[in-house]
C-alpha cells in the first residue's frame, strides 16, 4: 500500500484537474503501479469527455434539430390554419393549447 495517498490524490483530482494532476504525478513519480493509475485516469477522462460531447450532438441533431424543424413549421402553419378558419366563421383550437382555456 505505498503511494496510498498519490492514488487517492490521483483519482480525487478528477474533480479539479482530471488531466494535469495525473500528467505531473505520471511525469515525476517512479512507482509503476502509481504510473499505471495515473496514465488510467487521465485516459478514463479523456473518454468520458469525448462520450459526453458525442451524446450531446447526438441529442442536438436526432432530437434538437427535427424537433426546432417541427415547431418553426407549427409556428408558421398553425396561425394560417386559424386564419382560414376564422375566415369561414368555423370554431378552431390551436393544437396542444387550444382545449386548455
Amino acid at each position: 500500500m505505498e503511494n496510498k495517498g498519490l492514488k487517492v490524490l490521483i483519482h480525487a483530482s478528477a474533480f479539479f484537474m482530471p488531466f494535469l494532476v495525473p500528467f505531473i504525478i505520471y511525469l515525476v513519480i517512479d512507482d509503476l503501479e502509481v504510473k499505471r493509475m495515473a496514465i488510467q485516469a487521465i485516459l478514463f477522462q479523456l473518454v468520458m469527455g469525448a462520450l459526453i460531447v458525442v451524446s450531446t450532438i447526438l441529442i442536438i441533431v436526432i432530437i434538437g434539430i427535427p424537433l426546432l424543424i417541427g415547431f418553426g413549421l407549427m409556428w408558421l402553419i398553425v396561425p394560417i390554419i386559424a386564419i382560414v378558419k376564422a375566415l369561414n366563421d368555423e370554431k378552431y383550437n390551436y393544437p396542444i393549447v387550444g382545449r386548455w382555456i
